[in-house]
């Protein structure tokens, strides 16, 4: 998404994996081992507070617009250090971004599962894309955000937060995966993408090669898929509520 915001809508972009497996600097071709400062170097300048104004550990990626903050396995070391230094505060994301002032867009990778570093996007983030596999358990955990959204907002007092678009993957053509989308559908009749991405082992090979599908197969349907969702987004209203 970012790749498309940048390459062909023209926005300045920064990526902000916060993934300890580090996934997305792998995709750009970031060996995010060897990178001298991380995402978790970014949260800990706020956490220790030993620098005022520290620069972001950003790295460039291919693409002139588009900047990527690298993660990788250090990262899990976040809340023990949060622990030791300052306690359970979850601004320190969004502290450290104040600084982020020459992008339109800013793009979380989120971890798989919730804990520190996930509230701590959630309190940095105003809008959520929920990509929902067509499969029952799927189900469960887009439901699971939902509810968890609406602790954040009330318990956290961050109102602004939603989930702005949500989109159908691996779409097949059976009779289950059908239901599913319709269940999708009226639970999320507002956030509901008009596309329903497939399975393309285009983007497995763009990974593969750490490249964007826009950078390997441009003219393939599943880079046709990630620019639609992507005008989806742009379309969203702002001021729409969620719900």
């Amino acid at each position: 998404m970012g790749d498309y915001l940048s390459r062909v809508k023209g926005q300045r972009v920064l990526l902000v994996d916060l993934d300890p497996q580090g996934q997305l600097g792998k995709c750009l071709g970031v060996d995010v081992g060897a990178v001298r400062k991380t995402a978790l170097d970014m949260l800990l300048d706020v956490v220790v507070g030993e620098e005022t104004n520290p620069a972001l550990p950003v790295v460039k990626a291919r693409h002139p617009l588009l900047d990527l903050i690298p993660a990788n396995k250090s990262l899990a070391l976040f809340p023990q250090e949060v622990a030791a230094h300052r306690g359970e505060e979850y601004f320190y994301l969004r502290e450290a971004l104040e600084q982020a002032h020459d992008y339109d867009f800013i793009l979380f990778d989120a971890p798989p599962s919730f804990g520190t570093i996930t509230l701590n996007i959630l309190l940095a983030a105003n809008e959520i894309l929920m990509p929902v596999p067509l499969t029952y358990l799927a189900l469960d955990g887009a439901a699971e955000l939902t509810r968890t959204v609406e602790m954040v907002r009330s318990r956290f007092g961050h109102p602004a937060l939603r989930i702005s678009l949500v989109v159908p993957t691996f779409a097949r053509r059976t009779k289950l995966a059908a239901e599913i989308l319709e269940k999708l559908r009226q639970h999320f009749p507002k956030q509901i993408s008009r596309t329903v991405l497939g399975y393309s082992v285009l983007i497995d090979q763009a990974q593969s090669l750490a490249k964007t599908i826009f950078e390997h197969a441009p003219r393939s349907p599943a880079a046709r898929w990630i620019s639609a969702i992507g005008e989806e987004l742009l379309e969203r209203d702002p001021a729409e509520g969620h719900g």
